[in-house]
């Protein structure tokens, strides 16, 4: 009899669990409004480094309330700012969706090509055209949110918002309602004419409202006292560069608001970049009515202030601690809002990075750790061997994203040999001991190199808009314009592993330890819509988050 009733509530249990799964599947819900953060250049240990200083509502609602994935990695390489919003928004990579970097060398004419820059369209909000003229015409993939547009029929809503050009503009995919970028020449918010011909009436009294003097009228100081910033080096230190007109890269930043009025880029390398970037957001919530219509709507936020203050001063710096403590307060705020406009249980939050950011070199050579500049002198050396060897320096047209673009109408001129070419360069850096290894990436697959490395250079590499010759540098190796601060382009950890975490609508609490590819985002947020994955995705939804 007992086996009886407990054969019945066992049925009775998975036939509940099978509906509920069933009604949840097939019900065709789908949450008001979904909001992809991207916190430029975090690495994932700064949401445990800096946790003490976290209140409730910020990064800790989102690790207590959300699904957080630790071990998600970027699967290529360079990673840089305009390949990862790319790469999360299309669930790909450089080599099928085209972005090759934030910028390239053209192979035929030697010119550099920026991402987003498109001659073809004018500055909406702005006379300045190298800021205003730019769109996605460079993408060749769709975006997730090129597919939510697709699936509504095109009534979904579908706004970018960045301080950067290529991260709202990437995001925010071929046809949104809106995508719109910070005019350092003006202290605007602006946009191009790819997506209209004028800015709305909302952009323009948002921009009247002069948010970014207010938010620096008072300098910027820390926001706890400077005794307990703990996790970090002392306030001034040789490898840091400071902000604005400071002479020294040392707390209070006092003349903010001057440097404003003639430099109004500024603002980028403060946390109130991050604030303004948030309040904009707000403010095309509230204009466009996002999550109030009967179709998903996507507001795609890039927070790009810690990449300047990242830049600057290194991920070992009081200002980099203080900008994710002040972003944590900027992100609760943010939180609230939504809870009211949209409600608590009806939107859909993400939030990652692009990428991470390399230890400063002044900071790993101060603590004997392995560091250096791969690149000094490597362009010189190069050249005097080549122009030795075949008689023209110029064989290589340039160096650009750890990639050597050589000559080929030069080589086609002259009748070099091309193989030969790669063979003398590639043995040269060989012999380097900055270099970890330097490949021929046409024939990279049949090379003695291990993975990840491997699989990361080849989806990297796109055969158009690469170079010829990949260089990976031995670890903590960094490029010798950041001689102070720091950057990022490799595969190593600190600059691939990224913080991932999910909360919201249809997310239950959790987290794992399983190995996931940013690639893997833009799946799961098209699973979780009931939505086609973008045209050039090689991710697979993470089934931990969907539940299924």
């Amino acid at each position: 009899m007992f086996r009886k009733i407990q054969i019945f509530v066992l049925a009775f249990a998975t036939f509940g669990n099978v509906n509920a799964q069933k009604t949840k599947i097939n019900s065709g819900e789908r949450p008001k409004l979904v909001v992809g953060l991207v916190v430029d250049q975090m690495r994932w240990d700064y949401l445990y480094r800096f946790e003490k200083k976290f209140g409730k509502g910020g990064f800790k609602r989102l690790l207590g309330e959300g699904y957080s994935l630790n071990n998600v990695h970027i699967p290529y390489i360079p990673t840089v700012t305009a390949i990862g919003h790319t790469s999360i928004y299309t669930g790909s990579v450089p080599s099928i969706h085209g972005i090759a970097g934030n910028d390239w060398t053209d192979k035929e004419t030697g010119k550099n090509v920026y991402c987003t820059t498109d001659d073809s369209v004018n500055p909406v909000g702005s006379d300045n055209k190298k800021i205003g003229s730019h769109s996605p015409k460079n993408l060749w993939s769709t975006t997730m949110t090129d597919q939510l547009r697709i699936a509504s029929n095109f009534k979904s809503k579908v706004v970018g918002v960045s301080l950067k050009d290529r991260a709202s503009i990437l995001p925010a995919g071929h046809n949104p309602t809106g995508a719109f970028w910070f005019d350092d020449s003006s202290g605007n918010f602006i946009t191009s004419s790819y997506y209209m011909n004028e800015l709305p009436k909302w952009v323009t009294d948002f921009n009247g409202q002069k948010v970014p003097e207010k938010l620096l009228a008072n300098g910027w100081e820390t926001s706890l006292p400077i005794a307990e910033y703990t996790e970090s080096t002392v306030d001034n230190v040789e490898w840091e560069y400071p902000v604005g007109t400071a002479k020294d890269p040392v707390f209070p930043y006092k003349n903010l608001l001057t440097d404003y009025a003639t430099k109004k880029g500024v603002i980028r390398t403060t946390p109130f970049g991050n604030t303004l970037t948030l309040k904009f957001a707000e403010a095309a919530l509230d204009n466009y009515t996002l999550g109030k219509g009967t179709e998903t709507d996507f507001l795609a936020i890039n927070l790009a202030s810690t990449d300047y203050v990242g830049h600057s001063y290194g991920p070992n710096s009081i200002e980099v601690e203080d900008t994710y403590i002040r972003l944590d307060k900027d992100l609760a705020t943010f939180f609230k809002m939504l809870d009211e406009k949209v409600g608590k249980n009806n939107y859909l939050v993400f939030l990652s990075a692009d990428h991470g950011g390399a230890n400063a070199e002044g900071f790993l050579r101060a603590n004997k750790i392995l560091g250096g500049f791969y690149d000094d002198g490597m362009e010189k050396n190069l050249g005097a061997e080549l122009e030795n060897k075949y008689a023209s320096s110029k064989v290589i047209l340039g160096i650009d994203n750890y990639q050597i673009y050589l000559n080929q109408s030069l080589i086609k001129e002259k009748n070099l040999d091309e193989d030969d070419i790669k063979s003398t360069i590639i043995n040269n850096l060989n012999k380097d001991p900055r270099v970890l290894y330097a490949v021929d990436l046409k024939k990279i697959g049949s090379l003695a190199i291990p993975e990840p490395i491997k699989t990361r250079a080849i989806n990297g590499y796109n055969w158009q808009r690469s170079g010829d010759i990949q260089i990976v540098s031995h670890d903590g190796m960094l490029p010798t314009y950041a001689k102070k601060g720091t950057t990022h382009s490799v595969w190593n950890s600190y600059d691939s592993h990224i913080p991932l975490i999910f909360m919201g609508w249809g997310i239950k609490h959790g987290e794992s330890n399983k190995d996931y590819n940013m690639t893997d985002i833009a799946p799961t947020v098209s699973a979780l819509l009931h939505i086609e994955f973008p045209s050039g995705n090689i991710g697979s939804p993470i089934t931990e988050v969907i539940g299924r």
